[in-house]
């Protein structure tokens, strides 16, 4: 009896702890999901974090200080055309961050004006909340990873995210299959991006080197296109012919229309009777009228 006793208290007591330790990872998850993002202005005039914040990839609040709001309202006030237009655009972006819903977004109350300036406000907000900051501004990223503060910068992002060859640029590339029009091969990047390379079929099994004429991202990912870098096409020596061809028969039907001129004396000379030109012994010029003709 005591000893079924003993092993009812030790079961209770593994549940209880493996209850008390998943609920510490549950609490431990949330705290890092939930660490708070001061944006600044700088990423509000600029505008992309719309983009960013809708794609669902911010789980953590966005907290637009007050002093960062009232910044945007004295450049919409005070500034030139420029600096008001981009502020009042930065005013919309606040509007339209709260009114999202895939990430939650509210102005912190800190103070309308910022007596040591916004940016320093932001460093000290990070620092007493343990937040990071959003930026986009190269000196206060600067100041915060000197200060161990963690700092989204959307350049970053972008830098990071762009096409790993921009068109125009050239790269050795292994074509390994065709493409679905008969004249374009398909070869892969490191990453996997696939380049379609236009008239480089009959390369298909060889490395070569291409030149990037474009992009394209989709949701399914990015693709590029390329055409060989000497210019040459897998068929262009058919076409350089075909086109030789074209002008060179062109140029037969043109001498077949064209009878060649007589010259000036013959054009001068009066007309003979048709008796005496059938008589009339052929000339050269004669034959070569009738070999263009034939």
């Amino acid at each position: 009896m005591e000893i079924l006793i003993v092993i009812t208290l030790l079961i209770i007591a593994a549940e209880t702890t493996y209850l008390v330790y998943s609920q510490n990872r549950k609490i431990s998850y949330s705290k890092r999901q939930q660490t708070p993002i001061f944006v600044d202005t700088s990423v509000l005039i600029d505008g992309r974090i719309m983009a960013v914040a809708q794609s669902g990839f911010i789980t953590s609040k966005l907290y637009i200080p007050r002093s960062v709001v009232g910044e945007l309202q004295f450049l919409a006030d005070n500034g030139d055309t420029d600096k008001r237009s981009r502020a009042r655009h930065g005013l919309d972006v606040v509007s339209e961050l709260q009114a999202l819903s895939t990430v939650q977004a509210e102005v912190f109350s800190d103070s309308t004006t910022a007596e040591e300036g916004v940016d320093n406000r932001l460093l000290k907000l990070a620092k007493e909340y343990g937040g990071a900051i959003c930026t986009i501004d190269f000196n206060l990223n600067k100041v915060a990873q000197v200060e161990g503060i963690p700092v989204l910068n959307v350049n970053d992002l972008a830098k990071t995210l762009r096409m790993a060859y921009l068109p125009g640029e050239k790269m050795m590339l292994e074509l390994t299959q065709k493409g679905n029009d008969s004249h374009q091969a398909v070869g892969h990047l490191t990453d996997g991006t696939m380049v379609v390379v236009e008239h480089a079929s009959s390369s298909v099994g060889k490395k070569v080197e291409v030149e990037f004429i474009r992009s394209l991202q989709t949701a399914a990912g990015k693709m590029m296109f390329a055409r060989l870098a000497n210019g040459n096409s897998g068929n262009g020596s058919d076409t350089k012919s075909t086109k030789k061809t074209i002008k060179s028969s062109s140029r037969s039907r043109s001498d077949k229309n064209q009878k060649p001129q007589e010259p000036q004396q013959q054009q001068n000379a009066p007309k003979k009777p048709k008796q005496q030109q059938r008589r009339r012994p052929k000339t050269n010029e004669d034959r070569l009228v009738e070999l263009a003709n034939s």
